[in-house]
């Protein structure tokens, strides 16, 4: 396998579909499947096979003809290029159930993120210790992100409330946000903003498996 020098310009595309083979290929390792094919992929990953070949050439010969791809190589690729070196502090908008979930979990796999703070506007809520996290006003949170060095923010306010959450995000000068909320959100052109639709993606699974399976 040729090895890559630099990490390459690629599209948020290509990087959403990387997490998504870099999942499927450690299930693999873990299987002990030593190389796959980009059909054999393609099944796994309901992503076409050309896709697949498309997005892996931007990162050099990582296959060969009749072989296909070592999983392991694969792994330190795409893992090379996904994983922070650096530790991300994160910042969770909405203690709600989805948002306690989150903290329980707390990126547990990967230990340069970490949410460090939470915050939400529900009275019962707020001055509570909720998995070992206290949960702070909005109005405290200019003050937290300044003190914990917040660099990323985690959304998971309702549609309705979420423009306003997001706007004191925003003037707070963090501009990588993952909401949960799948209305479109209005920030500045230097924000990036990944939207997370629960209903669409779970509506996306059930599509291909009943293609794949059929009753």
């Amino acid at each position: 396998m040729e090895k890559m020098k630099e990490k390459p310009a690629i599209s948020k595309a290509t990087t959403k579909r990387l997490s998504l083979y870099l999942r499927c290929l450690k299930e693999l390792n873990a299987k002990n499947i030593t190389r796959i094919k980009s059909s054999e992929l393609a099944n796994l990953t309901q992503v076409g096979s050309a896709t697949i070949r498309r997005d892996f050439s931007h990162f050099g010969e990582l296959g060969r003809s009749g072989y296909g791809y070592n999983v392991k190589d694969l792994i330190t690729v795409f893992s090379g290029i996904l994983d922070t070196k650096e530790e991300k502090k994160i910042a969770l908008i909405g203690v709600g159930n989805l948002g306690q979930a989150l903290l329980k979990n707390n990126f547990r796999r990967n230990d340069n993120l970490n949410i460090v703070c939470a915050f939400d506007n529900d009275p019962n809520k707020i001055g509570q210790i909720i998995d070992g996290f206290l949960v702070h006003d909005l109005s405290e949170l200019p003050e937290v992100f300044v003190k914990e060095n917040i660099q990323v923010a985690i959304s998971t306010v309702p549609s309705r409330y979420a423009q306003e959450a997001i706007d004191i995000v925003v003037k707070n000068g963090v501009t990588a946000i993952l909401n949960f909320a799948p209305d479109p959100l209005n920030v500045p052109e230097n924000v990036n903003i990944r939207y997370i639709d629960l209903t669409s993606e779970l509506q996306s699974l059930i599509y291909f498996d009943e293609m794949v399976n059929p009753s």
